[in-house]
C-alpha cells in the first residue's frame, strides 16, 4: 500500500495579485512588507491595514469585472 501523499494546497487565483497590490501599496509608503511585518508599533499595523483595505478593494473591482465579461459572454 502506497503511502498517502499531503493533498494539494488550494490555489487561490489572484493570491499573486493580492500579494502585488499590497507590496505595490506599501512599498508607496517607503517600507517593505517584511519591514512592517518585524514591526510591533502602531505606525506599521497602521500601514500594513490600509494596504490590506486597499488590496481587498482593488480585489472586489478585478472580481466584479470578470464576473461582468463573463455575463457578457453568457458564461455566467
Amino acid at each position: 500500500m502506497k503511502p498517502e501523499l499531503p493533498p494539494e494546497p488550494l490555489h487561490e487565483p489572484l493570491a499573486e495579485l493580492e500579494r502585488e497590490l499590497l507590496a505595490a501599496y506599501v512599498a508607496g509608503t517607503g517600507y517593505t512588507i517584511e519591514d512592517l511585518r518585524t514591526r510591533e508599533d502602531s505606525e506599521a499595523r497602521e500601514i500594513l491595514a490600509r494596504a490590506s483595505t486597499y488590496a481587498s478593494a482593488r480585489l472586489s473591482e478585478v472580481e466584479a469585472r470578470v464576473h461582468y465579461i463573463r455575463a457578457l459572454r453568457g458564461q455566467s
